[in-house]
């Protein structure tokens, strides 16, 4: 069983961010408003399913999926990319996702 995570988590640090996004080919006008931004997460997590609401004064964004299953993610209203993703939990400081 993969750690739990629910909680709600504040917004500390962008370090690094706008390099981040340019490496994801974001484009200047959008990458200037995400670094406006200071975004909180509230996380549920009920065994092996996650809800992710990602929570701005811009735009909420809520990512719903289980864990170890292919899901598809939807960011076309936050970069204009769909994308299909697997995310594994294997401790609370360690994820990998694909």
């Amino acid at each position: 069983m993969p750690p739990n995570l629910t909680g709600y988590y504040r917004f500390v640090s962008q370090k690094n961010m706008e390099h981040y996004l340019q490496a994801l080919n974001i484009g200047m006008a959008l990458r200037k408003i995400a670094l406006l931004l200071k975004p909180d997460k509230e996380i549920d997590h009920q065994g092996n399913h996650v809800i992710v609401k990602t929570l701005s004064t811009f735009r909420n964004y809520i990512l719903e999926f289980d864990v170890g299953v292919e899901f598809e993610e939807d960011l076309r209203i936050v970069d204009g990319r769909k994308c299909q993703a697997v995310l594994n939990l294997y401790s609370p400081a360690r994820s990998v996702s694909r």
